[in-house]
């Protein structure tokens, strides 16, 4: 591959990604929810409960960025703290039941979007896409 094509390959990456970006955001808005906290609420809703640093270690995410995602979730009534009973020092997060509701509808609309987003690509396309795009994971 030459320069230019390696170029527009990079280009039509980024491009791709900023519509994806675009079209979460979007799908996000009737929660009001930040991707970060669908990513939370994904991430919990998988999880009977998880500690901090776990929860940032699996958003990939500094344990500070978690704490204030994981506190809006708090005060919206999405997530609840609890102590850990196997260390009284350690505190868990939860999803609280509207809060497992919130991260099934926007898992839900999440899968319509990606659906939309990848229906002009034939099955084989999509297959093919996949297996590259975990190859870069």
């Amino acid at each position: 591959m030459d320069e230019n094509e390696e170029a527009g390959l990079s280009e039509a990456f980024w491009a791709v990604a900023r519509r994806l970006r675009h079209l979460t955001k979007d799908a996000l808005a009737p929660w009001q929810i930040t991707p970060s906290q669908s990513r939370a609420l994904n991430v919990l809703g998988r999880q009977e409960a998880l500690r901090l640093n776990e929860l940032a270690e699996q958003l990939r995410i500094a344990p500070r960025s978690a704490t204030e995602v994981v506190d809006d979730l708090q005060a919206r009534g999405l997530v609840e703290r609890r102590p850990d009973p196997a260390d009284r020092r350690a505190t868990l997060v939860a999803l609280t039941s509207p809060g497992r509701e919130t991260a099934q509808a926007i898992e839900a609309a999440r899968r319509a979007e990606a659906s939309r987003f990848f229906d002009s690509l034939n099955m084989a396309d999509r297959a093919h896409l996949n297996r590259i795009l975990r190859t870069l994971m």
